[in-house]
């Protein structure tokens, strides 16, 4: 039991705070500058930093990345955010002092490659430190249940075999840790609780994925309206539904898997408004070339959902959503549901700012990169591309590992799967084409379209200093490929220390 807001809120070991509050019906978190206009969970991943809530007295915590504990107390957080506490610190030490781990590889994320490569890399028999911001790996694909909750599916029974190999082989895993720097030659900095961590392996794999684009369409910072990524987390992860009636809408095969799920634990699906309009002959072909069984479950998925009776609109986008309580979902068709959640997906962002933060002196030769990170591959071919770099950062250490050339064959299909799978799902991306004027782009700052128009011309960085699109706490994650489209370029914020938040208390205890 925890207690918000004056009463109390069931909730079970491992659970989410954001799940916990999401099956009492409690959607709205934090306040905002706006002052109408409060916040929820969006992105469940960690990364949007929308649901940050005073916990135990702290301000900032994100419900989707804390773990209930008994009698914790929890409010929503006000704006301006409260100063936290100031608490009684340790006898300060240097740089040199905090505890540092050297191992021959670490691997950083893990998900699909990250565990791969921690067991390739050990079967050659280097010392593999795995750290993962979550406290049970799996990533986003392999999503654990929390304790007490058997494993859903085939799905998750695959990340725990490929756990449980990792763990079998010797690797060693901290769980809780989020790397938030990396300097050159190559050194990151982490924390793990309220210690901060030296971390300077001989040779490393970023493995941390992706994370879902953001569509800035009006009404889609409401409570309520959230990524087809973090329902699937509710669901897989803490058997929460995001809500009884729910609309799924955007673009890509997650969306329809998700809505398959929720369905079949008990929540109403009243569409999957879907952007592309229909499937090319070339590229269902090439997909069944490549992979038969990967795309038998495709047409299996799209059986069910015709089972289910649960429309799949193709062509149609969600334009705008409002709140009177309940939430009213305007599709570009013309229909209009009510809904208790909203749940948008259109494609994936690679998460790739420790990757890019050694872009500035050159990438070193003992860094590698795999899986959603480097590029949107999918887990099949990010197991192949994680064991590849396992045994290549044994062979840069002078161990006798041979080539693995049939992980390099299964690589190529899986990847001509995913290109093939794109196009099956190919549409436009909205970006900003849905906003208005008055539509929130910069989530962290609550900049608007028209404010950011108001400050052009100028490029990418001068237009963060005008406006702070980017200055908050997700670093851009959200607005800055928004920003980009609307600017017409490439470029993206450049990336700096540190990535993810981290308490100025824990830095200098």
């Amino acid at each position: 039991m925890i207690r918000f807001e004056g009463r109390d809120i069931p909730a079970r070991e491992g659970q989410s705070l954001a799940a916990a509050l999401t099956a009492a019906g409690v959607l709205d978190l934090r306040d905002t500058r706006r002052g109408a206009e409060g916040r929820g969970l969006y992105c469940g991943m960690g990364s949007c930093q929308d649901c940050v809530m005073v916990v135990d007295g702290l301000p900032n915590r994100r419900a989707c990345m804390t773990t209930v504990a008994p009698g914790m107390v929890v409010q929503r957080q006000p704006h301006p955010a409260p100063i936290a506490p100031r608490q009684a610190g340790t006898p300060p030490i240097g740089f040199a002092d905090l505890p540092e781990e050297t191992p021959d590889l670490l691997v950083i994320g893990g998900g699909a490659g990250g565990l791969s490569a921690a067991i390739a890399a050990r079967g050659a028999g280097l010392d593999v430190l795995l750290v993962d911001e979550r406290s049970t790996p799996g990533g986003q694909y392999y999503k654990q249940p929390a304790p007490g909750h058997t494993l859903l599916d085939a799905q998750q029974r695959e990340g725990a075999a490929l756990l449980h190999a990792a763990q079998q082989a010797g690797t060693r895993i901290l769980g809780g840790v989020e790397v938030w720097g990396a300097f050159a030659p190559l050194l990151f900095l982490a924390t793990q609780g309220s210690r901060t961590l030296r971390l300077r392996p001989r040779t490393a794999v970023i493995a941390t994925g992706a994370y879902e684009r953001a569509v800035a369409f009006p009404g889609w910072t409401l409570p309520g309206v959230m990524t087809t990524g973090a329902a699937q987390t509710l669901w897989r992860s803490h058997r929460t539904l995001p809500g009884t009636r729910v609309l799924v809408a955007g673009n890509g095969p997650l969306n329809i898997q998700v809505a398959l799920e929720l369905a079949a634990g008990g929540a109403q699906v009243v569409a999957v408004a879907e952007a592309s309009r229909g499937a090319p002959l070339a590229a269902l072909a090439s997909m069944a070339a490549a992979s038969p069984t990967l795309a038998a479950k495709g047409a299996a998925m799209l059986a069910t959902l015709r089972r289910r009776r649960i429309p799949l609109l193709r062509g149609t986008v969600l334009h705008r959503v409002t709140r009177d309580g309940a939430l009213h979902a305007e599709l570009s068709d013309g229909r209009c549901y009510t809904v208790d959640a909203v749940l948008c997906g259109h494609g994936f962002a690679p998460e790739d700012a420790l990757l890019r933060a050694f872009e500035t002196e050159g990438r070193p030769p003992n860094l590698f990169a795999v899986g959603d990170a480097t590029g949107l591959g999918g887990a099949p071919a990010a197991r192949e591309e994680g064991r590849l770099a396992g045994l290549a950062a044994a062979r840069l250490l002078g161990h006798a590992v041979p080539e693995d050339h049939a992980a390099r064959r299964r690589l190529a299909r899986h990847r001509a799967f995913q290109s093939a799978l794109w196009q099956v799902f190919a549409a436009p991306f909205p970006a900003l084409t849905l906003s208005t004027p008055d539509t929130v782009l910069c989530r962290c700052e609550e900049v608007t379209l028209g404010e950011v128009q108001a400050a052009l011309p100028c490029d990418l960085g001068e237009l963060k200093r005008r406006t702070r699109c980017g200055m908050g706490r997700c670093q851009g994650r959200a607005c800055a490929p928004l920003l980009a489209e609307l600017l017409g370029v490439s470029e993206r914020f450049a990336p700096r220390a540190p990535t993810r938040p981290v308490r100025i208390s824990d830095l200098t205890a």
